[in-house]
């Protein structure tokens, strides 16, 4: 077992049968804020992301930053001893989490109705691509095919490019927040009431529900947005311009931030043209605006723009690469890279918890990730040794 934690969900327990990421994201945000994670594996290979790189000696670092913090142990859930030790283990947990497609755990008896009747404590949730219902409920999906079925691609990249998928998994881990979210409610409401309840979440709701601007246009106006580049639909300036070195991003939001810029690039002739009156003129005038912007930017490099841009409290900023990124003193400041480690010890760098909680540590290091089930004695033991009576 791993050390006692600390966090806001220290003391809950959850059984994680998820694999690869959309799972396994859900319960490595819980893991960080305190809940104890037993990642249950198929014995003959465990999560299939072990295989997935980039890799150091041949381990994983794509499975150690996702499932660091956790315990492992392999069962074959279609022998009776590992179901024995499976049950064994709801009998006491507070949260399931499967992404299977709806049905694989009902063959193996498993699922929520099944599970409920029996272990009334138990919340169980299952993400899958779909979700429980619908006529697609039973259809396969990747992050790739639920980013294209969402429209998420529909509106990225520019205008007459060929289609292009966000640069993350965006469907995988928009599922896994909304994952960890539906369960801490549902942590919530059985501390009220008691209750148990079944948190459903599929791929595709998950995805139309980050889809803000463009849902909105297209469900109140009958618009279908496109890509756009770096603009946006609503608001101007607000996008991407190129300077006479690197391209940068302004995002004058308002009125007041308009006039600030317009100060910095010294231009009063168009604080005062009636086109740009106003955040929905500017945006009818997008074209002429950007045009306008653009020529002053060209006359010098970004490094010039962005430090007046600053000083004139207006929000701006380079386009950096993942380097860069990482390497600002905001990331290091806010702790947001730890050390972790491989299952056999290498030490590994990560991408550290984003959720900062008054009251509670945010350590440079986490536990290491588990090996295929590394933890199963200690598992076993823990189930074996006395419970007090509460």
């Amino acid at each position: 077992m791993t050390a006692a934690k600390t966090g806001p969900l220290a003391g809950i327990t959850i059984i994680d049968m998820s694999r690869i990421l959309a799972g396994p994201y859900c319960t490595l945000l819980m893991s960080e804020l305190g809940a104890r994670v037993i990642k249950i594996e198929d014995p003959r290979g465990g999560d299939d992301s072990r295989q997935y790189g980039p890799f150091i000696d041949g381990e994983s670092v794509y499975f150690a930053a996702v499932n660091r913090g956790k315990e492992s142990i392999g069962l074959d859930l279609k022998n009776s001893e590992h179901r024995a030790i499976f049950e064994s283990l709801l009998s006491t947990a507070d949260v399931l989490v499967e992404n299977f497609r709806p049905g694989t755990m009902d063959r193996l008896g498993y699922g929520w109705a099944a599970l409920h009747e029996r272990f009334p404590q138990l919340i169980y949730c299952a993400a899958s691509g779909f979700g429980h219902s619908g006529p697609h409920k039973d259809k396969p999906a990747y992050d790739m095919v639920v980013q294209g079925l969402g429209g998420i691609i529909s509106v990225t990249g520019h205008e007459g490019a060929p289609p292009a998928r966000i640069g993350v998994s965006i469907g995988d881990l928009g599922a896994g927040l909304y994952a960890a979210i539906g369960v801490q409610a549902a942590l919530f409401h059985r501390l009220r009431t008691g209750e148990a309840t079944f948190v459903d979440i599929g791929m595709l709701d998950c995805q139309l529900a980050l889809m803000e601007n463009p849902a909105a246009r297209y469900l109140n106006t009958g618009q279908v947005p496109g890509p756009m580049g770096g603009r946006h639909a609503s608001i101007t300036p607000f996008g991407i311009f190129q300077t006479a070195d690197q391209p940068i991003i302004i995002a004058a939001g308002n009125d007041s931030l308009f006039r600030k810029m317009v100060a910095v690039l010294e231009a009063p002739a168009m604080a005062e043209d009636k086109r740009y009156a106003t955040n929905g003129l500017r945006t009818e005038n997008v074209t002429a605006l950007e045009a306008e912007i653009s020529a002053i930017l060209a006359k010098h490099p970004s490094a010039y723009w962005l430090e007046r841009l600053d000083q004139a409290g207006i929000p701006a900023g380079p386009i950096n690469d993942i380097k860069k990124a990482i390497d600002h003193p905001q990331t290091a400041a806010r702790n947001m890279v730890v050390e972790t480690a491989t299952p056999r010890g290498h030490k590994v760098n990560v991408i550290g918890n984003p959720i900062k909680i008054s009251g509670f540590a945010d350590p440079a290091t986490r536990p290491p990730a588990p090996a295929l089930d590394q933890n199963r004695a200690a598992i076993l033991a823990d189930l074996a040794a006395p419970k007090e009576k509460p």
